[in-house]
């Protein structure tokens, strides 16, 4: 019996909505990474982007859970000596792109790379409730509903 290896023109790709309102943020995100990936899939093949396309919704409502809005901090670096920089999830909801704090729960779940990069472009967050993807006819896809705990 030999492994199955699904090849990328053998890859079927469907479109998923998941409505990030009330959600909290690292099970969720933690679902999506898996979708991405194509962990999902029965035919699922580690080097190949065999992953469903995602569209995430409400981005800024999001929750986390305990102190984390207040305490949970970010740090990057701007490349200059002295140059590290540090914001809290509060401060990024509050700000102009919301919907980072989503993109970045998810993108550090899924591996670093030129397949993880791939796999990430088959992601798009948006703060509000409309996106222009309704062409492809994205099915719902409600993660709250698996668990109780995926929701606030």
């Amino acid at each position: 019996m030999k492994t199955y290896s699904m090849k990328p023109s053998e890859v079927e790709k469907t479109w998923f909505v998941v409505d990030a309102d009330g959600m909290v943020l690292g099970r969720m995100a933690a679902e999506i990474a898996k979708i991405l990936r194509g962990k999902h899939k029965a035919g699922y093949t580690p080097h190949v982007d065999c992953g469903d396309n995602v569209i995430v919704i409400n981005a800024e409502k999001v929750k986390l859970t305990g102190r984390k809005l207040t305490d949970k901090v970010y740090y990057r670096h701007t490349g200059h000596p002295g140059g590290i920089k540090s914001t809290t999830p509060q401060e990024i909801l509050r700000g102009q792109f919301p919907q980072r704090i989503v993109e970045k729960a998810i993108e550090r779940m899924v591996p670093r790379g030129p397949l993880g990069r791939q796999q990430m472009s088959n992601l798009k967050v948006y703060a509000g409730s409309e996106h222009p993807h309704a062409a492809q006819q994205p099915v719902d896809l409600d993660l709250g509903a698996r668990r109780a705990q995926n929701r606030r």
